[in-house]
């Protein structure tokens, strides 16, 4: 069965990898702190642990293996048929490490969302805990956004600063970037089913 949540807060997470924040998001769920409901989880990797994650909480799954579509588009495509029979109105992508085709973009404009380790527009793409630490750079953090056509762009929804230490790598900041994120998801999903959020341009507005 789904995570327990509101019957029209239907949430569709893509993801590629380990899934801690859909963990954290079905964590929220279930305490009682989130008002949403996860119909279906998509993973592109089939060793995926997020897929693995979501199935032993007995939330729907589904491998959709990108090596084995003709196109980014067909892949996406597949996706987008599973999204919509599950009734998914928000899409959020947990760790999701491919580019979604334009057409997936359109096809569900203003309804799919990113998390990303900086606050963009600052280190975009992979290893952005790393790019912060060689830029020296004192403050980063993480980002919820908007997904559109170009990597780590849209519209920014949320954003959280964490300090960058002395002696960080990349790791030991992305862990406390991590904790931040887990939080922060939650609360761009609730703005989200909540109504208020418009975009105008590329601001969105409705977050306070």
């Amino acid at each position: 069965m789904p995570a327990r949540g509101h019957s029209k807060n239907l949430v569709g997470v893509l993801l590629s990898g380990r899934g801690s924040n859909l963990v954290a998001i079905l964590d929220r769920i279930a305490a009682g702190e989130l008002e949403a409901s996860v119909v279906l989880v998509i993973g592109n990797e089939p060793s995926a642990d997020g897929v693995q994650a979501a199935r032993s909480r007995g939330v729907p799954t589904l491998v959709v293996d990108h090596r084995q579509s003709p196109s980014r588009e067909a892949h996406d495509r597949e996706m987008a048929v599973a999204l919509e029979a599950a009734g998914a109105r928000l899409i959020c992508l947990a760790g999701y490490m491919r580019l979604l085709s334009p057409w997936f973009v359109e096809r569900f404009a203003g309804r799919v969302m990113n998390i990303h380790p900086s606050l963009l527009p600052s280190f975009p793409g992979r290893e952005a805990q790393r790019q912060a630490i060689e830029a020296g750079v004192r403050i980063s953090g993480c980002t919820v956004h908007f997904v559109d056509e170009r990597a780590d762009s849209g519209p920014i929804i949320l954003q959280e600063a964490v300090p960058v230490l002395d002696g960080d790598t990349p790791e030991t900041l992305g862990a406390r970037i991590l904790e931040k994120e887990h939080v922060l998801y939650s609360r761009a999903i609730a703005l989200y089913f909540s109504g208020r959020l418009r975009v105008e341009g590329h601001r969105v507005l409705g977050t306070s």
